[in-house]
């Protein structure tokens, strides 16, 4: 089977674009930050080292340094998938960002966002 064309896309082309859709919702690239650092496990010199290399959306989910078991909370949907319904693992840790971004851009509070 085809991996889906996201999988290939530069995470460095993606991560403009949701620090671009919290901005216009008076949020800021901190607060995305903090977001992918929650989910990833990625720290403001790693995130920056994965967007110089230029790597692919796959492979910087492969890579994350730790993934947040709280991430399993994460539910509703997104792009009209359920994301806690979604299999594929790296399908479903892109649509957990996605949601999480959605979530922030929505004016809500990060201690929500977060899980806490």
């Amino acid at each position: 089977m085809e991996k889906p064309r996201i999988f290939t896309m530069p995470f460095s082309n993606v991560y403009p674009l949701y620090i671009k859709k919290a901005e216009k919702k008076g949020r800021t690239k901190k607060e995305v930050d903090e977001i992918i650092f929650w989910l990833t496990g990625y720290d403001e010199q790693s995130l920056q080292q994965q967007l110089i290399d230029n790597i692919n959306i796959e492979t910087f989910f492969q890579q994350a340094p730790h993934r947040n078991p709280k991430a399993a909370l994460i539910k509703g949907t997104i792009c009209g998938y359920r994301v806690e319904e979604i299999e594929d693992d790296t399908m479903r840790q892109i649509r957990y960002l996605d949601k999480l971004v959605d979530e922030l851009a929505k004016g809500k509070a990060m201690q929500k966002i977060l899980r806490e």
